[in-house]
């Protein structure tokens, strides 16, 4: 606008000002109001915050594949502590494959000791397509490379391979594992043992889990549980959902502390019919279920199984270690939740790396963390292989029944927290 043109606007009176104000305050107060109940529908319709795990049985077909690798593993290491053995199976209907490298002094008849596995599982029903007693087994089993062997004998002590393993442990739960894989983890091994006793449900099984938390990462409560359950067909559905709601699901929500009737969502066998599992109805491999096998994806993952591989094999007693070495900085206070990470290369003894991470939660440095650990802890596959005393038939049961959060387990003892917290002086 120019200068001159400024003598050409119009001021109002001062009646028409006080008019001008009022008008302006009432759409102050409104645009106030309506943005006030926007945020307030924007938090009443805000996503809940969820975190969901899942777990399955031991006659998962994936948990069966694992249960056999690490039957032959414990038959194994029971005549020879010493063996080496990486062992792979595949199972289908009627057929399992076993395969891999052993190298051992023992004498194991590989076909008996799968069909006792298959056995114990609870695939004795010869019309299910998958039994103990009929299953067509064949081995493909060879000794371990000499290449590896030269790093990894008694005399060197070096990791059997490379790769990195993770640890982790938190204060949700007296195990101190993260709530959703807990309660799936129980909730499949109850599916278990009502399988053992009721001749009407099969072995193959999944659970899962939703816990809702805070905006700290408190728990606030169970939202879904998930669960689907092989039966035979004389079971009828609704009645199946009657017995699991009341024998699995109830008991074990109870036992941590919470009531089935404050859960949003409960889905039981939601297709209806599930009839035809096991490996009759997928075909399960060795080392598939990796992420049930640990935290349920709460934790990091390396990407190494655990079954069917002996302690040399650090994918499995790395992973155990790190997983003792979390759970005691949680038991000595020194966090709330703590992720350990380790690292190693093939040939090598001492790890490449150590790391640990608190969250945010520890009382001291996660550096300072770390430190404690490497003076506290022999870190090296021989040290972990005599601190968990882990050359003995110890693995079967982690197949079938889970590998952390079990109370008998030899890296879930919390023996140096005492250590650990007077070390931080804390």
């Amino acid at each position: 606008m120019k200068p001159g043109n400024l003598m050409k606007i119009k001021v109002p009176n001062p009646a028409a000002r006080r008019k001008m104000r009022i008008r302006y305050r009432r759409t102050s107060n409104l645009r106030c109001a309506v943005f006030y109940f926007f945020n307030l529908e924007r938090k009443t319709n805000m996503e809940k915050r969820l975190f969901t795990s899942e777990c399955v049985t031991c006659g998962h077909p994936d948990k069966v594949a694992d249960a056999v690798s690490d039957a032959i593993l414990d038959a194994c290491l029971a005549s020879d502590p010493s063996s080496r053995v990486a062992c792979e199976t595949m199972v289908t209907t009627d057929f399992c494959l076993i395969c891999g490298e052993i190298t051992t002094k023992a004498e194991v008849d590989y076909k008996a000791v799968a069909r006792e596995a298959i056995r114990k599982i609870g695939y004795v029903y010869p019309g299910d397509g998958f039994d103990a007693d009929t299953v067509e087994i064949q081995c493909r089993i060879h000794t371990q490379s000499a290449d590896i062997a030269l790093g990894t004998n008694d005399e060197v002590g070096g990791a059997g391979d490379q790769g990195m393993m993770f640890g982790g442990a938190c204060n949700q739960t007296p195990e101190l594992m993260p709530l959703p894989i807990a309660l799936a983890r129980a909730l499949s091994n109850r599916l278990t043992e009502c399988v053992r006793s009721n001749d009407l449900l099969r072995a193959d099984g999944k659970t899962q889990v939703s816990i809702e938390y805070d905006e700290e990462g408190r728990v606030i409560g169970v939202d879904t549980v998930v669960v689907s359950v092989m039966h035979s067909a004389d079971f009828e559905i609704e009645e199946l959902r009657k017995y699991i709601r009341m024998g699995v699901i109830a008991p074990v929500l109870a036992k941590y502390g919470f009531d089935i009737n404050e859960v949003a969502h409960i889905h039981i066998n939601p297709t209806g019919n599930f009839v035809i599992g096991g490996p009759n109805g997928d075909t399960g491999l060795t080392g598939r279920k990796i992420i049930v096998d640990t935290y349920g994806g709460y934790f990091s993952h390396g990407g190494g199984a655990f079954s069917g591989k002996d302690p040399t094999k650090v994918d499995r007693s790395g992973a155990y270690m790190a997983r003792y070495m979390a759970k005691n900085l949680v038991a000595a206070g020194l966090a709330d939740q703590v992720q350990v990470q380790l690292a190693y290369a093939i040939g090598v003894a001492e790890p490449v790396s150590v790391r640990v991470e608190t969250y945010g939660t520890g009382k001291i440095a996660d550096e300072k963390m770390t430190e404690l650990l490497r003076k506290t802890c022999d870190l090296t596959p021989a040290g972990i292989i005599r601190k968990l005393q882990l050359r003995r038939p110890i693995y079967s049961v982690t197949a079938t029944e889970g590998h952390f959060g079990i109370a008998d387990r030899p890296w879930e003892q919390t023996d140096i927290a005492e250590r650990l917290r007077e070390l931080a002086e804390i």
